[in-house]
């Protein structure tokens, strides 16, 4: 972090500072503003407006918010800076010098912005579009004025986890994240790629040769960037995900709906049913499958679940379960709901919350079993670490720990292990689900692996008092850019290999282990605030990039899915941005659905549906890039009616004229 940094590294490189002066009418609680009860908002969401109102993205001239930017000269450290600001506001009032005016010009220091968070909360304000596209360059722009440089140490590769890793190496080689390919010929990998098909079609070899072949087949094909369908939503995509056995996708929308779709055949979606979560707050935050597909349990940013089952035929209102067994906050409870997933056995639902707590909720029954208080921070994400085993748990926190449970001795409310690394807050868990390894993604920026090996115990986590190097951290990643200068080592990891090189950024990103059928285990995969999905080999090194900001950006814009804002339709206008979400690789097929918030300020959303191609030519139909809306019915049909009705509209104007 910054604090961390001596005034000699502090010394090396400088860059501009600008005071921001911000006062609101609305003063702010000490407490997390986002979950109010007449306004809850997702913690992940209020990036759009640093700035709490009633409407959720506020026009320039309304409220009574005023700016003041100043930039200083002097180049004192952060310390002296804080000092010369409690002397200008002991100052008193009436004439002073012109040098007295100045100091206490640079007192008034309510709100430190530096120049790219300005730039960020204009752009949050949908003004970015005045200082050029979301990629461009922050220090390029200048601004007039005093200015105050200070030099500051920038990290060098060597700072940063060694990639390829060591130990990523060593996975890749011992057979548990898939094979290597032992083939020495010189051969390109799509042509090595075609001789294996044709090895697997001859049938050479013997039973253990061929299913090595049929796993390295596996293995080599990765979903690129085409895509085979955009799926286009009215409202953000939060969470999309296919079941373990392929035939079923849902998709999690900001407008309180799921949509769930057959995809029995990956190749021919069919959208059959669409259920509301009543009385929703802000939007849908996470969605669970049964282990026999038969029941969806999905939240919102309240204490309440609701339980839909996945029959079409059965057209019935979701039950509602509610998760606050002290009835606090009224009838939606207390706290609001990041995480839910089902146990093994289908019996219990655990819920992470924004009260710090991990809840364990009897569905038989009807009751919570434990409400513990098991972080220092808001519970982002849990997961079990066998789906056929209800017994170990994971839980991953903005304290920016990842605790172990044992659903067998959680009555103590005391965790059985912990891992460290992270030194900000995590995002999401996967499991292998094989009891040992676990994923997570985190707010510094990186993605790590650990084994349930190497957790430490309670005992040894308590010793170590790993939270005193993380605990003071002052980044928001609602709305501010993580700066690779505030990265460092936590001095207790005990993860197995960094994952560096996505975006963790504005919203919960999500990360997953590749499917052992489609892929045979090889790969972790993320999305990212840039709008693609990192696929990284077990080392560390990345696999393949799949870009859906750039297939959204070049499909025909859906004129009907503007949502009302017209003037932004054009997808070649400065702003236009992506970022993904979640990610789901089919267990069986060649695919991956990313679940995306897309448009000029992310108003909108999309599920793309990227497959396996060797090359982009396309001679079949429907053609790749193809459009849909949510019921899976053709955007360019709508169109052409829509153009015909328009046609004919003008044919009778121009008669009347």
């Amino acid at each position: 972090m910054s604090s961390s940094r001596s005034t000699s590294e502090d010394a090396e490189e400088q860059y501009t500072e600008y005071y921001v002066d911000a006062t609101d009418e609305h003063d702010e609680d000490e407490q997390d503003p986002d979950y109010e009860d007449d306004e809850e908002l997702e913690e992940d969401d209020m990036g759009v407006d640093i700035f709490e109102g009633e409407d959720e993205f506020h026009d320039a001239e309304e409220g009574n918010i005023q700016l003041l930017l100043q930039l200083a000269s002097n180049n004192d450290d952060d310390d002296e800076e804080e000092e010369g600001a409690e002397e200008a506001g002991e100052a008193t009032e009436g004439s002073q010098s012109p040098d007295a005016e100045e100091d206490a010009g640079e007192g008034r220091r309510t709100g430190l912005l530096s120049r790219r968070q300005v730039l960020d909360f204009l752009r949050r304000s949908n003004l970015g579009h005045l200082f050029g596209g979301e990629d461009q360059d922050d220090e390029q722009f200048v601004w007039g004025g005093r200015y105050r440089m200070r030099r500051r140490r920038r990290p060098s590769d060597q700072d940063f986890p060694k990639v390829p890793s060591e130990k990523g190496r060593e996975l890749m080689n011992s057979g548990i994240f898939g094979a290597n390919d032992v083939r020495l010929s010189p051969i390109s990998s799509r042509k090595r790629l075609a001789r294996r098909i044709l090895d697997r079609e001859l049938g050479i070899g013997d039973r253990a040769s061929r299913k090595v072949n049929q796993n390295a087949m596996a293995q080599s094909m990765i979903p690129t960037t085409d895509a085979e369908m955009i799926i286009n939503y009215e409202d953000n995509v939060y969470s999309g995900q296919f079941s373990d056995d392929g035939n079923f996708f849902f998709a999690c929308v900001k407008d309180m709906k799921v949509r769930m779709y057959d995809t029995s055949n990956p190749y021919s979606w069919r959208h059959y049913k669409t259920v509301p979560f009543t009385f929703g707050s802000w939007t849908l935050t996470d969605a669970s499958l049964s282990p026999d597909n038969k029941w969806l349990a999905y939240t919102s940013i309240q204490s309440n679940v609701c339980l839909a089952p996945t029959d079409p035929n059965d057209t019935g209102d979701p039950y509602m379960l509610s998760l606050n067994d002290h009835n606090r906050g009224g009838w939606r409870g207390g706290f609001g709901i990041f995480s839910i997933r089902f146990s093994g056995d289908g019996r219990e639902l655990v819920a992470g919350t924004n009260a710090n707590s991990i809840v364990v909720y009897d569905i038989e029954s009807r009751r919570v079993l434990h409400t513990i208080e098991g972080h220092d921070n808001d519970v982002n994400a849990v997961c079990f670490a066998d789906k056929s085993s209800p017994h170990i748990l994971y839980s991953g926190s903005d304290d920016a720990t990842i605790k172990v449970w044992d659903r067998r001795s959680m009555g103590d409310g005391r965790e059985a292990g912990a891992f460290v690394g992270h030194i900000e807050g995590l995002t999401y868990l996967d499991s292998k689900n094989d009891g040992r390894f676990l994923l997570s993604n985190g707010k510094d920026q990186s993605m790590k692996l650990w084994d349930l090996k190497m957790m430490y115990t309670t005992a040894r986590f308590e010793e170590l008092d790993p939270r005193q190097y993380t605990r003071y951290s002052e980044f928001d990643y609602r709305w501010g850019r993580f700066d690779d200068a505030d990265w460092f080592a936590h001095p207790h990891d005990n993860s197995l290999v960094t994952f560096r090189g996505h975006k963790v950024l504005r919203t919960l990103i999500r990360c997953h282990f590749s499917p052992p059928g489609s892929t045979n285990s090889r790969y972790v995969y993320t999305g990212s605030h840039d709008g693609k999905v990192y696929v990284y080999n077990m080392d560390a090194t990345i696999a393949a990039v799949i870009d859906v900001k750039k297939t959204t950006t070049e499909a025909s814009p859906p004129r009907n899915m503007s949502g009302g804002r017209g003037f932004y339709d054009g997808r070649g206008f400065p702003g236009w941005s992506t970022i993904v979400r979640d990610a789901s690789w089919h267990p069986t097929a060649p695919f991956i659905a990313a679940s995306s918030l897309n448009g000029w300020d992310n108003s909108m959303g999309t599920v793309t549906v990227h497959s396996y191609n060797e090359a982009s030519l396309d001679e079949g139909e429907p053609k790749m890039g193809t459009g849909y809306n949510e019921k899976l019915q053709p955007m360019s049909d709508m169109r052409t009616s829509r153009d015909s009705d328009e046609e004919e509209d003008d044919e009778d104007d121009d008669t009347d004229f």
